[in-house]
């Protein structure tokens, strides 16, 4: 069965092609036309699709749209009420529900052979929700969806067992806990439905001190729900205006909403283990995307095993909703979902670009030779993550051992000082450096650093003494644990410091354009692009 996966509606527009239960391909929009995000998530842009991540992944696979068996889209207008009943404050939610009915003729225009008939709508958080636990290692293991929102709630509480879903609890809305902490971004003065990890970055430098008050706003209500609406962000500090500095009572607020969120999931977990049962608990949703709340459910929480999905946001119920229609699947196997270019043709790239470049005989030990000198590598390799995470493919690689790599990364990509970039470590290295859930092969959980590594690697500990890890298994990823395997024996340190290949507002790097772009406008020392490096000193020589 030939499947092609559809998110559109509200944010992260993305596409993923399945077929006979196999992932072929998934990808973001952002990665193919270069706007952050696909598009900003608003009533007037539900109608843009994600035509050349669609186009992508039907090429990639080898189909044309007539061949397609369905075509899922993860939203179901027939679930949705007006939002004036559901308590939102969204008068243009009929242009949006408008276009989502729409949908099946828009992807037919968009897609010309395609039957709009083969269109169907899948319920957004059972997609968020197939993303998650029948892709996990866990395939019967209960899941906890929580986003912003969906047709008419935010949460989806359930488990999947024998590639079924049973749903025990959904939360309506108004109350969201994903509405509320993008609620708080944009009093912070950052970006909706985009700079919410930077809300929780912020939270390392505060205190939880307004916690006490927070909490009669927002809290778990014991019965697999929650309430989370209504809370007066300026009674705490006034908002923030996009250009000014952040204070301790912005810090301190962030520190507040971070610390009520996981008290409310940690409950929510725990409810759902007494009514579910089972040792494991997969996370979808663009609240998964928490890697600090992530790790607290991990510690106190009821499960033993807890996977999140590398794609949660909505990007990942493209995925979700053809695996949901496909029924029988294998777990996911990697993020690597996106483009790849063979060597002949990252050749060509290079010179039609009329750069200098070389071919080394290992380009691992390059790398990692030029690592240990200090220099910042742009490093391309292989197909693109699927999700927000760079995880060894679309990288920007620098020492960990200066911590004035921080600031100095920070500033090649333009973005704030309070930003923490993340190690990269092999699995079987993790535990004697880092404390916390292992392996985190998609770097969404944080993990205490082991407090004699802490001046060894001070580029990746965060101020709070917690790293976020993405742990390398040199089966899936030989060229990379190479690479850090060469790295340490020229400097002792097995980890390298990971943050995604792209500049402040851009998307990551996807194609080998962008990877050139990205290396000639920011002060990166070598771009290693497949077997191939071009380094700076001679590029602009």
């Amino acid at each position: 069965m030939r499947i092609l996966g559809i998110n559109a509606l509200f944010h992260d527009p993305a596409a993923a092609l399945v077929v006979d239960g196999t992932t072929v391909a998934a990808a973001e929009e952002e990665r193919f036309s270069r706007r952050k995000h696909g598009k900003r998530p608003v009533p007037f842009s539900a109608w843009e699709l994600p035509e050349l991540a669609a186009r992508w992944c039907l090429a990639h696979g080898g189909l044309r749209p007539d061949e397609l068996d369905a075509v899922t889209y993860s939203f179901d207008p027939r679930l949705a009420r007006p939002a004036d009943e559901m308590g939102l404050d969204d008068p243009f939610d009929p242009l949006r529900l408008e276009y989502a009915e729409r949908a099946p003729e828009f992807l037919a225009e968009a897609l010309p052979g395609l039957d709009p008939a083969k269109v169907v709508f899948v319920p957004h958080h059972v997609a968020h929700a197939a993303s998650a636990g029948p892709a996990s290692p866990y395939p019967d293991s209960a899941v906890l969806v929580l986003d912003g929102r969906g047709e008419a709630a935010s949460h989806l509480a359930g488990r999947f067992q024998d590639g079924r879903l049973e749903t025990f609890a959904a939360q309506a809305l108004p109350d969201s806990l994903g509405l509320m902490y993008e609620e708080l971004t944009v009093h912070l003065g950052f970006l909706r439905s985009s700079d919410e990890y930077k809300v929780m970055a912020l939270a390392s430098y505060g205190k939880p001190r307004f916690l006490p008050q927070l909490r009669q706003s927002v809290h778990a209500t014991g019965d697999g729900g929650f309430r989370a609406r209504d809370v007066d962000w300026a009674a705490f500090t006034p908002p923030r205006a996009r250009d000014e500095e952040w204070n301790q009572d912005h810090a301190d607020l962030a520190a507040s909403a971070q610390a009520v969120l996981e008290e409310a999931l940690l409950d929510l977990a725990h409810w759902l283990h007494r009514e579910a049962g089972g040792d494991a608990l997969a996370l979808a949703g663009g609240v998964a995307l928490n890697c600090v709340a992530n790790s607290r459910l991990a510690a106190q929480g009821p499960y033993r095993h807890v996977w999140v999905q590398p794609a949660a946001g909505d990007a990942g119920t493209a995925l979700g909703g053809a695996l949901y229609l496909a029924g029988d699947h294998a777990p996911m196997a990697g993020a690597d979902l996106g483009r790849g270019w063979r060597d002949d043709e990252l050749r060509a790239w290079l010179d039609g670009a009329a750069v200098p470049y070389e071919k080394p005989p290992d380009i691992a030990e390059t790398v990692a030779e030029e690592l240990a000198r200090d220099g910042v590598v742009a490093w391309f390799q292989g197909r693109s993550e699927y999700g927000p995470r760079a995880l060894g493919h679309r990288s920007l690689l620098a020492h960990p051992g200066r911590a004035e790599n921080l600031e100095r990364l920070n500033t090649v990509k333009g973005r704030e000082e309070f930003r923490p970039v993340a190690p990269m470590v092999l699995a079987e290295r993790a535990a004697g450096i880092f404390q916390g859930p292992l392996p985190s092969p998609y770097m969404l959980f944080v993990h205490d650093v082991v407090r004699e590594w802490r001046d060894r690697i001070p580029a990746v500990v965060h101020v709070d003494g917690t790293a976020r890890v993405q742990t390398v298994d040199a089966r899936q990823e030989p060229l990379v644990a190479r690479m850090l395997g060469a790295f340490e024996r020229r400097t002792g340190l097995p980890v390298v410091v990971n943050t995604s290949l792209n500049t402040a507002g851009r998307p990551m790097v996807d194609d080998p354009r962008d990877a050139l772009e990205c290396f000639g406008s920011a002060p990166v020392d070598l771009l290693a692009i497949g077997p191939f490096a071009v380094r700076r000193g001679r590029m602009f020589a």
